[in-house]
């Protein structure tokens, strides 16, 4: 069967160009309360102001780490770092996406503090080291509320995307009113901006609304626009806007930087594209030659949709492609969201200095055809994509394997962890 490889659709370039597929809301079927709000625990994280930039992207991923940490840590994170330091480097004023969010968190280029990258001067900071491991980003779409309250609720703020027609603080909306801070877009654009999901109130009254609601309750919203917007900085909006909760992310697992010795990665881009072969279940590996004598600890991979499973495997002594067939299983799981994941392995194995080693996952994600992220040069974004460090395969029945490399230009999404400790 011929394999293929599938543009990534679902995370484009610009904040514009957001898609996502709209469904019907989902209850909950675990009991939340009718209304929460995270300012009320100490969960909410400062309010900041991205100015005429175009960073929402990445001021709303700091501020949503920041909100998980506390309130047990206080820490202000860099916007300014993420939006100039990540891979792609498109400038402050292209805006961004959660790919690029997503490809700097897991690349562990950052986060790092604010007061080490200051926001909005111009410049940024080389060779800071991140003060956290991202290791678990959780994607949320077709305006699952349940699993947004859920992740609110467990985790802290999630980051949201929305279609905001004001510029400013200052400036009028049709579908916002000023004196009740509530919003709800009703057209046809696309995203155009991140928030943060700080709480919700299903008692909020729809007649707060400018728009025609027909229910009542909001999400309580958290701008980047400064405490001169909205209520402090935060403002409502309506379950029924149309696009609030279509695309979210949470960073669902914030690691001290101990956490591993070392990152093995050839995606530094991240997940880019899709590889398979019109079938939902694919194999795919990357071989790596060790550093020193280490410990494989983990690995990270891409759930491309909801409801993923995988099969882990591990090749010790790989010496040509053959050496794949030569593998011995560690561990299946279960993957609800999509997302970013780190697997701890439950059999941790050694590697001698300069061994070539495999992990090999066997991969079945429902509802896609192309279930292996792939980083690629597909743009001008990803123009600086270079797959000469890697070297991957997939396969269709995890016995024939092809270079994805030389025949396909790109490199699978398959990070390693490993600990000098023996």
């Amino acid at each position: 069967m011929k394999q293929k490889i599938k543009n990534l659709v679902l995370i484009a370039v610009s904040v514009i160009g957001i898609i996502f597929f709209m469904e019907e809301v989902r209850v909950s079927a675990n009991p939340l309360p009718a209304a929460y709000d995270l300012r009320e625990i100490g969960k909410s994280p400062t309010v900041k102001n991205q100015g005429e930039l175009e960073t929402c992207w990445a001021v709303a991923a700091t501020s949503a780490m920041e909100s998980v940490l506390l309130p047990t840590e206080t820490m202000v994170f860099s916007a300014d770092h993420m939006s100039l330091q990540n891979p792609y480097r498109l400038g402050q004023e292209t805006g961004g996406t959660y790919s690029m969010v997503m490809a700097y968190l897991t690349s562990w280029l950052g986060p790092v503090l604010e007061e080490d990258d200051i926001y909005g001067d111009g410049i940024t900071t080389e060779g800071l080291m991140p003060q956290k491991h991202v290791q678990e980003m959780q994607m949320i779409t077709k305006k699952d509320y349940s699993a947004i309250k859920q992740l609110v609720y467990e985790q802290g703020a999630v980051q949201t995307s929305i279609y905001m027609d004001m510029q400013g603080p200052v400036s009028s909306s049709i579908y916002y009113n000023e004196y009740d801070f509530a919003y709800c877009y009703t057209g046809e654009e696309d995203p155009n901006h991140d928030v943060l999901v700080i709480g919700w109130n299903d008692s909020y009254p729809k007649e707060n609304f400018t728009a025609e609601v027909s229910t009542d309750g909001a999400f309580i919203c958290q701008n980047s626009w400064g405490d001169r917007f909205g209520e402090a900085g935060v403002f409502y909006v309506s379950y029924e806007d149309v696009q609030i909760g279509g695309y979210s992310i949470a960073y669902t697992k914030i690691e001290e930087t101990d956490n591993y010795d070392s990152l093995y990665q050839t995606d530094l881009f991240g997940w880019v594209g899709q590889l398979g072969y019109e079938e939902n279940v694919c194999y795919f590996t990357n071989v790596y030659q060790s550093k020193s004598a280490e410990t494989v600890e983990a690995i990270g991979i891409y759930a491309v949709g909801k409801d993923t499973r995988y099969t882990i495997y591990k090749s010790e002594n790989v010496t040509r492609k053959l050496s794949l067939i030569n593998r011995e299983k560690i561990q299946s799981g279960t993957i609800e969201n999509m997302g970013y994941y780190t697997i701890e392995l439950e059999e941790k194995f050694h590697v001698e200095a300069g061994q070539q080693f495999a992990i090999i996952v066997e991969i079945e994600t429902k509802d896609e055809l192309f279930p292996v992220a792939a980083e690629y040069q597909m743009d001008e974004a990803t123009q600086m994509v270079t797959i000469e460090d890697g070297e991957g395969y997939i396969s269709y029945n995890g016995w024939a394997w092809e270079s994805t490399e030389t025949l396909y230009d790109c490199n699978v999404c398959l990070k390693v962890y490993t600990t000098n400790r023996p």
